[in-house]
């Protein structure tokens, strides 16, 4: 019993302790208001996938999407990495993302595809090693942007993250318990087991404009998104 008691107290620091960890490497890292985020020539978009197991539409995709065009259309990144799982046959997150994205009206020149974003870090990491991106803002939610600054930190990555609208707690509950792990994982990756991208590949060149762009659009926060129902959610 006594030994139980202690590996269980030693799990529940090394889980409290990897929270605490990506909590703090982000601080001063995040923003969620459009007008406030600093200027980054490239945003790279994390992938999830674009349904959710009902068949609707996924509000993880969909916010990930709205934050992406809001960046862009307020001229605060230029050209946007779109990463993603693209593992099996039917499934590619990179192109789902692409066109949703040329729908809201990114040009399909600003836009770039990664299909071997199988993990956050290998999207992280591959945004440097292929893509040659040193200085970067990563979109996704916020919990999820805390875990890729982590590791681009580890990396000597200068990232800052935009946070897309929230899920509700009523359907976001399961990813926060996923996060918890996730977390773990990502200490464990970095500091133990030095876990390396599947894939790297060569070298992809990025374009881009030469002077930093005028704001295109006014854009509200993303926070300000139209009210969507809730109700079904997959990160």
């Amino acid at each position: 019993m006594i030994t139980l008691a202690i590996l269980s107290l030693v799990l529940a620091s090394i889980i409290i302790g990897a929270q605490v960890w990506i909590d703090q490497a982000s601080k001063g890292r995040l923003y969620d208001s459009v007008a406030e985020v600093p200027f980054r020539p490239v945003g790279l978009l994390l992938g999830t996938s674009k349904w959710a197991a009902t068949g609707r539409v996924n509000l993880y995709f969909r916010y990930r999407i709205d934050a992406a065009v809001a960046l862009y259309e307020a001229g605060k990144v230029q050209h946007i990495i779109a990463s993603g799982d693209n593992h099996r046959r039917g499934y590619n997150e990179p192109v789902d993302m692409m066109e949703a994205l040329v729908a809201r009206g990114i040009p399909r020149s600003a836009i770039t595809l990664d299909y071997a974003g199988f993990r956050t870090l290998d999207s992280v990491v591959r945004a440097n090693a292929v893509f040659s991106q040193q200085e970067f803002t990563v979109i996704s939610q916020a919990f999820h942007n805390k875990r890729a600054i982590f590791i681009g930190q580890y990396y000597g990555f200068d990232m800052i993250g935009f946070n897309a609208q929230e899920v509700f707690p009523s359907v976001h509950f399961k990813t926060q318990l996923r996060e918890y792990l996730a977390r773990v994982k990502a200490v464990l990756d970095l500091y133990v087991l030095g876990t390396q991208p599947r894939f790297f590949g060569d070298k992809v060149p990025i374009e881009l404009p030469s002077l930093e762009p005028e704001p295109v659009a006014d854009s509200q926060s993303v926070e300000e998104t139209s009210a969507v129902s809730q109700d079904e959610a997959t990160p």
